[in-house]
């Protein structure tokens, strides 16, 4: 997996690794797991991404690098685009070359958001140029490797001590006792990310390629999936309150409906969406097996 200590690439490992041999490919910071490897990856060059892929020996590539700061992307398009676009080609060129299927993970940013429930068909209108590099990098990934599984998606699940999730950030929040604003007319799909990674597999034990909408089955606004996990966890509700994006005043316009329809998803592996509640449970679940422990401390500066 490229992106070995980003949120999904650790959340998938701990999804996965009591079935499958699990590499982390990392970059600046070094990642430790139990019963997970990792290996230091270069990304840029494709001459050695191929000798480190073909030294681990994979069978799958599951590629969730990139720039994920919507804002930093904004204003270094440049650098968006190639930690977004043509790493992906990179990746997706040494998986063709080697006969190696691969996931490329992409984003729900891609359209303008005056729709609800797009789907794979839907024409893409990126509003900003994290989602200008993301399309890119469908495109170039397609082009590179025609067999790569490409999944828009939005999750959820525990972070580290360097990077929280959407979910970190409202549960630390107001177990902290801090006022929390939420946005209530931003809409999203989102998905465990241990679910996504089961969802995923199971595409690709069914041969699939192409674009997949890969998300949970309720559209919901960032307000109503805070107040929903804080209930999920016991927190104080009292502390959440109603915000509008446009008060953010963010650098890079956003759009207002990131919610994508699964139905190709459903029809492909007769898959049942879990409800949010019940992903939420497992999420505190989760957290009393120990798994937001083990993730706080599993990234760290590498020498």
């Amino acid at each position: 997996m490229t992106g070995g200590t980003g949120l999904l690439a650790l959340n998938w490992a701990c999804a996965m690794r009591g079935q499958s041999e699990v590499t982390l490919g990392t970059h600046r910071h070094g990642a430790r797991l139990p019963g997970v490897n990792s290996l230091r990856v270069d990304l840029s060059d494709v001459d050695t991404l191929r000798r480190q892929i073909s030294q681990i020996g994979a069978d799958l590539i599951v590629h969730t690098a990139g720039l994920t700061n919507v804002d930093r992307c904004e204003e270094m398009p440049a650098e968006a685009r190639h930690a977004n676009a043509e790493l992906a080609r990179n990746v997706a060129e040494v998986a063709a070359a080697a006969g190696i299927r691969l996931i490329h993970v992409s984003t729900d940013h891609l359209f303008s958001g005056i729709h609800q429930f797009y789907a794979e068909q839907a024409t893409p209108e990126p509003l900003n140029e994290y989602a200008r590099s993301k399309l890119l990098a469908e495109q170039w990934v397609q082009q590179a490797c025609p067999d790569a599984l490409i999944l828009r998606t939005n999750f959820f699940g525990w972070g580290y001590a360097g990077r929280q999730s959407f979910s970190d950030w409202i549960i630390y929040s107001l177990r902290a006792g801090r006022p929390l604003p939420l946005f209530d007319d931003v809409f999203i799909t989102p998905i465990l990310a241990d679910a996504l990674a089961h969802a995923a597999h199971a595409l690709v034990d069914q041969g699939a390629s192409g674009i997949f909408n890969l998300v949970g089955g309720e559209r919901i606004s960032k307000y109503d999936f805070g107040t929903h996990l804080a209930a999920a966890f016991g927190l104080p509700l009292e502390l959440i309150h109603r915000a509008k994006v446009e008060q953010a005043h963010l650098h890079a316009v956003r759009p207002k409906d990131m919610s994508l329809d699964n139905s190709r998803l459903r029809q492909a592996i007769a898959y049942a969406p879990g409800s949010l509640e019940t992903w939420f449970a497992d999420l505190r679940e989760q957290e009393r097996q120990g798994r937001r422990e083990e993730l706080f401390d599993a990234v760290f500066e590498a020498p």
